[in-house]
């Protein structure tokens, strides 16, 4: 016997009206006089680096001389003893051969008023925020504030998660590189499984809420037995993480308690190899395909800037590159449909029951 089960933890179709992406004829700013700052929010993600290097590359060709970064997530807006980085295309021309973020992250922050006080002290005229949900929700209090003081301040985002959950979007970047870093661990699952007398492979894979990576890694390797997703069966807490984040109980360690307890009430010898990679399939360098879109959103963020627009994020919508308002795309996360072509795909390829 031999059984591989994949866990992740982790309706209505709306078309959206994005606006092109690409460069304008005509810019809002005069680039000798801008100041940007970059800052990377939340969680890591594979091709935050490359993010970072292409908003730099990007901003130095239209001629920006001020550019810097903010350690550690918003809170380096308001520490002490962090101090903003000034950033060139020589300073990041190798940092996308790392994984991790050059300039470091976190979670939460200080008030709204706060990071808006220091972004006006420092004459901040464009801010770049690469993060997921949360941090585009912070993104949006500080575009609104900006608003709200007159400031003209461009804020612009940049949708960063391996799990694929931001609204709207086809892909964010991570998630592809998330999904090809999983199989290392699924693949040793099965030859342990495969190898021991009356094997059982479990692997915990990230994903919150979702169910995207847990789907696509089952499709990609071939080997499951059981796929289970968060739209199957999910604890929850009513606490939170500083990003707003709720705190979901370890279901692997659940599942694999369970499964032991079921084999030992029955009396058959069974054993079971439980592995979890979770912070191995984010904490890598982006794969081609990641790389890529990281390149693409990169420059179409600053190109945004310069046209004028702020409260905005840049993505992938429907195939094609787009700025969508924040508000749209943080209404709720995205979810694997369980009525969908490709949640049917991924039980043909398994052979499980619809458990829906």
């Amino acid at each position: 016997m031999c059984l591989l089960i994949l866990l992740e933890l982790s309706a209505l179709i709306l078309i959206v009206a994005g606006w092109n992406t690409g460069p304008r004829k005509e810019i809002y700013y005069e680039p000798e006089e801008v100041k940007a700052a970059i800052v990377t929010c939340g969680g890591l993600s594979p091709g935050l680096n490359d993010v970072i290097r292409q908003i730099v590359f990007t901003l130095e060709t239209y001629g920006v001389k001020n550019i810097v970064g903010i350690p550690f997530g918003y809170r380096g807006f308001f520490e002490k003893g962090l101090k903003e980085m000034p950033l060139s295309r020589d300073l990041v021309e190798n940092i996308n051969l790392s994984g991790g973020s050059f300039l470091g992250v976190s979670r939460g922050g200080a008030k709204t008023s706060e990071i808006v006080d220091s972004i006006q002290a420092r004459r901040i005229d464009m801010l770049f925020v690469i993060g997921g949900n949360g941090s585009h929700a912070g993104a949006n209090a500080i575009h609104e504030e900006c608003r709200k003081r007159k400031l003209k301040v461009s804020v612009v985002a940049v949708p960063k998660t391996i799990d694929n959950d931001i609204l709207f979007m086809d892909k964010t970047f991570g998630f592809d590189t998330a999904v090809e870093e999983a199989q290392r661990a699924i693949n040793s699952a099965y030859i342990e499984a495969r190898s021991a007398y009356h094997g059982i492979g479990l692997v915990k894979l990230m994903g919150r809420s979702s169910g995207f990576i847990a789907m696509h890694a089952s499709l990609s390797s071939g080997q499951i037995d059981v796929c289970l997703i968060p739209e199957d069966l999910l604890q929850k807490s009513n606490a939170t993480d500083a990003s707003g984040n709720v705190i979901l109980s370890d279901f692997g360690v659940h599942m694999q308690q369970k499964i032991k307890k079921h084999f030992k009430d029955i009396g058959v010898p069974a054993d079971l190899k439980y592995i979890d990679p979770t912070y191995m399939v984010r904490a890598c360098r982006a794969n081609a395909s990641d790389a890529i879109l990281c390149t693409v959103l990169g420059q179409n963020a600053v190109h945004e800037a310069f046209a004028g627009f702020s409260g905005i994020t840049s993505g992938v919508c429907n195939t094609h590159y787009v700025y969508l308002p924040i508000p749209e795309v943080i209404t709720a996360p995205k979810h694997v449909n369980p009525n969908s072509r490709m949640w049917h795909r991924c039980l043909t390829s398994t052979g499980q029951p619809d458990f829906h």
